[in-house]
């Protein structure tokens, strides 16, 4: 199968779904489905492939260190294709014999989606997903890690898409993701985490940059915690079909329960890149204010908006070395009088590196301008006490339902990035004293003023109006002269 008909074979799955089930349900079924499908299939080769190597020996073939992950008897794919009443049911337990099988691994990973339910899945519906699925064998020889995992990712676009006002849970504008760990630049070796990590696509993005370099990228430590059960489960099939399992994504509330800890600390990492969910009013303010990991190194944002307190546990949990992190936020953070002194206090360490513009509606179903935080533990010389202010609010391609960075705008943004000094009409570099005498305000159009841009855009208009002046002329002057040859 070429990209696209595997794509299209995987999302006809979900169109056979359609008026029975809500759009943003479709998820919850389809992917364990396709998992499922993926682990089987594999096992199956494998199994052939040590059957080969050890002449028939039966027993050989089905040592679990000929497999990635094991099968047992009875929960195969073609067990549950066998059954024809109470597919459901089949089908939930050969998914929980397979995760009790692979405790270490697959704790969990397929969710908690009521199979049983005959009411939202009769057994006919159930029968035509998995023959759908059936046509094809989804082994490591027919589709490769790559090509799954590029078509695992368009499905969660496209249930993204489908899903309405959850997307943003799982799901982060890809080619944001791409500028973000441009700018991180994640090196074989070092640990990346993600303190919100929705599908996992930051995560999975940072190997995929390494290997795209072709840098080792198996060395990469990929780590992450996300609050949603079945988000935190298709994070972790995302990181299988890609073939990456070198990761450690845990599910729970990372304000509440932070869930990677090291001797009763906030682990440590290099590399944190997030997109968290902002402005929430349902946290834990009063257990914030004395934190046993001592996050709230700034204070205690307010009840109505955790934003700080995601921002405050980023900064927590780097390491202090060589720590850096980029955060994807509405411009509010920049600027609302009620975070002034945290702000402060975050310039005042020197920790923010980089503050950058982005153009609106490049959050899922929200039009509102988005800006990206960079904070580094240990700056640079050249960078100690100055700031950068990107002005990148232009720099977007406007789509109908959700807008996107093209290559050309995330190589001026990265370029600008990069060279680290004030640009006309584009960046400004300042000190951190200037920051402090706005009273911490980053808001970037105090830097990067928009007048600027407007003034160019004057001088364009400018030039365009001289210029139709000028040819009216010619041509007026061109007609005079023809219509005196002409009544001659």
């Amino acid at each position: 199968m070429t990209q696209q008909e595997l794509e299209k074979y995987l999302w006809g799955a979900a169109v056979a779904l359609r008026g029975t089930i809500d759009a943003g349900d479709y998820k919850q079924y389809i992917f364990p489905l396709l998992f499922f499908k993926r682990i089987s299939d594999v096992y199956d080769e494998e199994y052939d492939l040590a059957l080969a190597e050890s002449n028939g020996d039966l027993a050989y073939a089905e040592f679990a260190e000929n497999h990635h992950f094991i099968v047992p008897k009875g929960a195969h794919w073609n067990d549950v294709r066998e059954t024809t009443v109470n597919v459901g049911q089949a089908l939930q337990e050969a998914m929980r014999a397979i995760e009790k099988a692979n405790p270490d691994t697959l704790h969990g990973i397929f969710g908690d989606a009521s199979w049983t339910n005959k009411e939202r899945l009769s057994d006919a519906m159930l029968i035509n997903l998995i023959e759908h699925y059936s046509q094809q064998k989804l082994s490591l020889t027919n589709v490769p890690d790559d090509k799954l995992g590029n078509a695992y990712e368009y499905l969660i676009k496209e249930f993204a898409d489908d899903s309405g006002h959850t997307a943003a849970e799982f799901y982060t504008n890809r080619t944001v993701v791409k500028l973000m760990t441009m700018i991180m630049d994640p090196q074989p070796g070092e640990s990346v985490y993600d303190p919100t990590c929705g599908s996992g696509g930051l995560l999975l993005n940072c190997a995929l940059h390494l290997k795209s370099e072709g840098k080792e990228y198996r060395t990469l430590k990929l780590y992450g915690q996300e609050i949603n059960l079945l988000t935190s489960a298709i994070a972790r099939m995302n990181m299988f079909m890609h073939g990456i399992e070198e990761f450690q994504i845990v599910r729970g509330d990372t304000l509440a329960n932070p869930g990677l800890l090291e001797n009763d600390q906030l682990k440590k990492f290099n590399v944190i890149l997030a997109n968290p969910p902002y402005s929430i009013k349902s946290w834990d303010r009063k257990s914030f204010e004395s934190d046993p990991y001592g996050r709230n190194v700034w204070g205690t944002p307010p009840q109505g908006c955790a934003d700080y307190a995601f921002q405050q546990h980023i900064q927590k949990s780097l390491d202090a070395k060589n720590g850096r992190s980029i955060s994807l936020w509405p411009h509010g953070v920049l600027f609302r009088d009620s975070e002034a002194e945290m702000r402060r206090k975050m310039v005042e360490e020197d920790l923010v590196e980089c503050v950058i513009g982005l153009g609106p509606n490049l959050f899922y179903n929200s039009p509102m301008e988005a800006c990206l935080l960079i904070t580094k533990t240990n700056k640079a010389p050249n960078r100690k006490g100055k700031v950068l202010f990107i002005n990148a609010v232009n720099e977007v391609k406007q789509d109908k339902t959700m807008s996107y960075l093209m290559e050309s705008h995330i190589s001026k943004i990265f370029s600008a990035y990069k060279k680290f000094e004030t640009m006309e009409s584009f960046t400004s570099l300042v000190t951190n004293e200037d920051v402090l005498g706005r009273n911490g305000n980053m808001a970037i159009n105090l830097y990067v003023r928009p007048d600027e841009h407007n003034a160019a855009d004057t001088i364009r208009f400018a030039a365009a109006f001289s210029d139709w002046r000028n040819t009216s002329e010619t041509l007026k002057t061109s007609m005079k002269k023809l219509f005196e040859v002409l009544q001659k």
